[in-house]
């Protein structure tokens, strides 16, 4: 019955259809209904007529709009299937009925250059991150070729391909509707909705297997990394100021594990927090994942318009199921759309996309957008698989990748990150907040960079009532009311007489020093307040982003991370300026942190997950300003 509906539904051109294989389970999820395209997330139809339903929607890049974002607009529909039919296949019955016949491409390649994409990469670093835009980026090209098979059945041939060759996969899936089919096996959950309990699962770093797959010594080479590590934790941090922003709790961090699939093996933490949230806001706050787009995301959307050369479409877009749930709510399970394959009308395309930090190799993000390629083309056999994989028994091949993750070695290496990071976002933090700071109150000014909800969430554990603002929405009513300002971090050149977002910052930094009233300014506005006290501001020689030092604040050696382009520097043993401390490098002169009457600045993210010494260093200064 359940194949024969299946059938009925692939023959017919205007059906619309989903296919899941969730990691972990002996069958597949067949879910078919019509389909609704809206405009905003708020509209996704979890009632119809008073009914809870359950829906899956494909979300595309461009709803990062809603956030007040920028994405070129190619019109890719919020497309919702109202599932009015869930049934479960047995994955072995569904491998046998499913096609097998091999789908060949033809006219196939890459539609930017290798030469070119590596320009772009080079472009990217030296005016991007080279300026202060931001800690890193994601810029994609697509893979694509033309097929001469009908796009369901070569769809559903490639499903049945990558249940029998991928694994790891978060979901394999295929969605059918008129004028759109994808089928992909995501390595990713980017946000997860059950029960109260939100999970996000923020993966970077990509080893891709050499010929004849893993070994316990290519591995190692890979974890060792200084890069891949580095790139992970900056997209925790990322992910971090999502959880912050949508959980009361503010997230905690466990992990990092392995995500091994079959030609590739990435790092991976998770994730959790509560929420009372709307599952749709939920996904709203949280588009969408800086492993496809970069950080801050408002800035990385921004550097994608800039350097990308057509919209996005789905991709580094979400699938969200939503589903009924007993407290007559709805959980929202969200896959990112990676390792996907999209078919029109005989076209087929794979996006794909390198992080790009600011140590990063053009030749070797180059050769990573072909190894994502190649992983999504072996698994559907649109090229050939890996020799070695292929003689190996499906039952063997997962046995022996587990046997790698959990070698005693490469455990230990893994571990051995958490010794960098704040072991704030690593324990539980609870929501009953009595810090020393109870009874103020704390405004912070958004500089377009959210790691104001880190730092507005460590306030709150302080004890002060916080509040956040943006740039261009904060009244200078609220500014003086506030008990505490805190002058957020952002993006750019502090020097910046042009810019409307620095102008805005140096008013709110004026506004509190000339009335007296407690500051704390952080990263961009301790460049801005160190500028008005007539230090002189600086590039660094090489952009420090997502870096971690140790460095003297006032008498303390304190770990910080530090994402800054920018410094303010001093004459190396300079103590003081005008009415204000100064805590610099002994030999450069850079400027650490300032303090005077009422107010304390920071260039170092105390919120970071790098920032081991972050909450500690954060309470000393705010307890300097509201002294």
């Amino acid at each position: 019955m359940t194949l024969s509906r299946l059938a009925e539904l692939s023959a017919d051109p205007a059906a619309s259809f989903v296919l899941i294989a969730r990691d972990g389970a002996d069958t597949v999820e067949l879910l078919s209904g019509d389909v609704r395209d809206v405009e905003l997330l708020a509209d996704i139809p979890l009632a119809i007529d008073g009914t809870p339903r359950e829906i899956f929607a494909l979300v595309p890049y461009r709803q990062v709009r809603e956030r007040g974002f920028v994405a070129q607009d190619d019109g890719a529909p919020l497309r919702c299937v109202i599932v009015d039919e869930h049934l479960h296949l047995p994955t072995t019955e569904l491998l046998a009925a499913l096609p097998s016949d091999p789908v060949p491409l033809h006219d196939d390649g890459f539609d930017i250059a290798d030469a070119e994409y590596a320009a772009i990469v080079e472009k990217v670093i030296a005016d991007e991150i080279g300026r202060g835009e931001g800690a890193n980026f994601v810029i994609r090209r697509d893979f694509a070729a033309n097929i001469d098979v009908d796009d369901r059945t070569a769809a559903l041939t490639w499903f049945r391909a990558l249940l029998t060759h991928e694994r790891g996969a978060y979901w394999t899936f295929a969605v059918f509707t008129p004028g759109h089919i994808a089928v992909g096996a995501s390595p990713e959950a980017h946000v997860v909705a059950r029960e109260g309990i939100v999970t996000m699962n923020p993966i970077s770093g990509t080893f891709r297997h050499p010929a004849g797959g893993a070994t316990k010594e290519t591995l190692i080479d890979f974890l060792a990394s200084t890069k891949e590590t580095e790139e992970l934790f900056m997209v925790v941090d990322e992910e971090l100021k999502m959880m912050s922003a949508v959980c009361s709790d503010g997230g905690r961090i466990t992990g990092p594990h392995l995500k091994e699939m079959s030609r590739l093996t990435h790092t991976e933490y998770m994730l959790r927090g509560r929420s009372a949230l709307d599952p749709r806001d939920i996904l709203r706050e949280t588009m969408f994942a800086p492993t496809v787009t970069g950080s801050p995301m408002q800035n990385a959307c921004a550097v994608i318009r800039r350097h990308e050369r057509k919209p996005r479409g789905y991709y580094s877009g979400v699938a969200a199921l939503f589903t009924p749930n007993a407290d007559g709510g709805h959980d929202l399970d969200a896959p990112i759309l990676i390792r996907t394959v999209y078919l029109q009308d005989g076209q087929l395309s794979v996006p794909v996309g390198a992080t790009l930090v600011r140590h990063s190799d053009p030749q070797g993000e180059v050769s990573e957008t072909h190894g994502k390629a190649a992983g999504v083309l072996g698994a559907i056999g649109a090229i050939e698989r890996d020799r070695v994989a292929e003689a190996r028994s499906d039952a063997d091949a997962p046995a022996e990748k587990r046997a790698l993750g959990d070698d005693p070695q490469v455990a230990a290496l893994l571990s051995s990150r958490n010794a960098r990071l704040a072991e704030f976002w690593l324990n539980p933090q609870g929501e009953d907040f009595t810090g020393p700071f109870v009874g103020r109150t704390a405004l912070v000014v958004d500089a377009e960079d959210r790691f104001t909800t880190m730092l507005a969430h460590q306030l709150r554990h302080l004890g002060l009532t916080v509040t956040i603002a943006g740039w261009s929405d904060v009244q200078d009513a609220d500014l003086d009311a506030a008990d505490l300002v805190v002058a957020g971090p952002g993006p750019g050149d502090p020097r910046d007489e042009e810019n409307g977002r620095i102008a805005r910052m140096r008013d709110v930094v004026g506004r509190r020093l000339e009335a007296g009233s407690p500051l704390l300014a952080v990263c961009l506005s301790h460049q801005i307040l160190a500028h008005r006290l007539g230090i002189a501001l600086t590039p660094l020689d090489a952009p420090h982003q997502g870096l971690q030092k140790s460095v003297p604040v006032f008498g303390e050696d304190a770990s910080i991370g530090f994402y800054n382009t920018f410094t303010a520097r001093v004459d190396p043993e300079t103590t003081t300026v005008e009415a204000a401390e100064i805590s610099a490098d002994a030999s450069s002169g850079d400027v650490y942190a300032l303090r005077g009457p009422h107010f304390a600045s920071v260039q170092g993210h105390l919120e970071s997950i790098l920032s081991r010494d972050g909450i500690r260093t954060l309470e000393r200064l705010v307890s300097h300003a509201l002294a």
